[in-house]
């Protein structure tokens, strides 16, 4: 396998449609499921993982090392994606009061959303803990719409018959990490899982 990114990508430079077609079957299940973990609104994850293809074809005669274009591709996209949140707070909403009557409060209630926070922020801590391969495995597989396992395989560079089996050991120490953050806290703790 080694070498064979850099291949397509001096394939692709050179024009070669099939080989950036290759390129972007083997990325863009990464591309999404690292902009899926930003919350955007609709759309927005698809103008950032586009932004990213964009940059890379305009780099792409100058990528440097071809063989870290996947590190190089996530980069990016968490770069676009944290550009269209900053664009977006300098928008800003109407803060009028008349507005805001208007609008019909579905919120939850007050206590409902800390709870809520607090658990997703106890979540987040867990997947922290866990370690790299598994970040990314769950990552991938939470993207909207659902990579096929070929396209998961593609992305994470892993055989197609060990992502079921990995899955469910990442999941196993997620909970186990999700426990013990609820029970013990945000306590810092060593890397999780293969």
């Amino acid at each position: 396998m080694e070498g064979e990114v850099a291949a397509l990508v001096a394939a692709a430079a050179d024009g070669d449609q099939r080989a950036w077609d290759a390129l972007v079957g083997r990325f863009n299940g990464l591309l999404w499921s690292i902009a899926a973990g930003y919350r955007l609104q609709v759309g927005e994850d698809a103008d950032a993982v586009q932004n990213t293809w964009l940059r890379l074809v305009e780099h792409l005669d100058r990528v440097a090392d071809p063989e870290h274009l996947g590190s190089w591709l996530a980069t990016t996209v968490r770069r676009e994606c944290l550009q269209i949140l900053r664009r977006r707070r300098r928008i800003g909403y109407s803060t009028d009061t008349e507005d805001l009557d208007a609008v019909p409060d579905d919120a939850p209630d007050l206590d409902a959303a800390l709870l809520d926070d607090e658990r997703d922020a106890a979540l987040w801590r867990a997947v922290e803990r866990l370690s790299e391969r598994c970040r990314r495995l769950l990552r991938v597989l939470m993207a909207t719409p659902p990579p096929s396992y070929a396209e998961v395989s593609a992305a994470l560079d892993m055989p197609v018959g060990s992502i079921g089996p990995s899955r469910q050991r990442c999941l196993a120490a997620l909970r186990t990490l999700a426990g013990a953050d609820a029970v013990l806290g945000a306590e810092g703790g060593t890397e999780w899982a293969t």
